[in-house]
């Protein structure tokens, strides 16, 4: 998608800026993305990457998915957005914000959290419920607060956390930081944490989350947000996210 309306020149300031062969040399162009919290190690790798290969310098807003689909549905500009699942998405799609169709580009997995060496011997979801264990979750509200209602639910298990994190890297700090023995956050977080271990959660009661990503209408660096798009969904962007423990598309 990208990679043809950077292909031609296309006359246009915003092509050009991403060219070496329009005759001006590169200039360097910015570009907003948001993005959900738990994307941040493997979009700031794309993010650098970008800057090498295009010019393109990035400025991220990470945050839970729900506050940067009420920023943006308030006026919030941005030139990307990336969801941590379907539904806010959609909410951004419903208000007419998209510029195109929103296309997936990865897919994440629940795993459970604890200190390193796993202290407090957690080994399934059902230990989540056990007295005097401190958990914490993220907010129903938050797309990993979703899906790990929805994991607890198939597994039977009732739990009563501490505090509720309007994102997931609030519950991966917790319990880096020695303030909850155990919470439910993505794959990808304890791969790219190396503060904590991760308990894995059978398949029968994990959730995949899906997630999308979409060049919004009002972008003012139009070309710049398709190359980012055509990179995450490129090959290279791909490993990047693997490499993250994400599962690719």
């Amino acid at each position: 998608m990208a990679a043809s309306m950077l292909a031609a020149c296309g006359g246009t300031s915003g092509a050009c800026a991403l060219q070496t062969s329009c005759g001006v040399g590169p200039v360097r162009t910015t570009l907003t993305v948001f993005a959900a919290a738990s994307l941040q190690p493997a979009f700031d790798k794309i993010g650098a990457q970008l800057l090498t290969t295009n010019n393109v310098a990035t400025t991220f807003s990470y945050a839970g998915t729900q506050t940067l689909a009420t920023q943006l549905t308030q006026g919030a500009p941005a030139d990307v957005f990336a969801s941590a699942d379907v539904a806010h998405m959609t909410t951004v799609q419903s208000a007419g914000l998209l510029h195109s169709q929103s296309v997936l580009f990865a897919h994440n997995r629940l795993e459970i959290a604890v200190a390193r060496g796993n202290p407090k011997h957690v080994h399934s979801l059902a230990d989540l419920a056990r007295s005097g264990l401190v958990v914490v979750l993220a907010d129903p509200s938050v797309p990993a607060g979703k899906y790990a209602a929805q994991a607890l639910k198939a597994a039977g298990v009732t739990v009563h956390p501490a505090s509720l994190e309007q994102q997931v890297t609030g519950v991966l700090s917790k319990v880096a930081l020695g303030e909850a023995d155990a919470g439910i956050v993505y794959h990808s977080d304890i791969v790219t944490s190396g503060k904590v271990d991760g308990v894995v959660i059978p398949d029968n009661q994990n959730v995949i989350a899906d997630y999308p990503i979409a060049v919004l209408k009002s972008a003012q660096n139009q070309t710049g947000a398709l190359a980012f798009v055509d990179f995450v969904v490129s090959t290279d962007g791909q490993s990047i996210l693997r490499a993250a423990g994400f599962q690719g598309v």
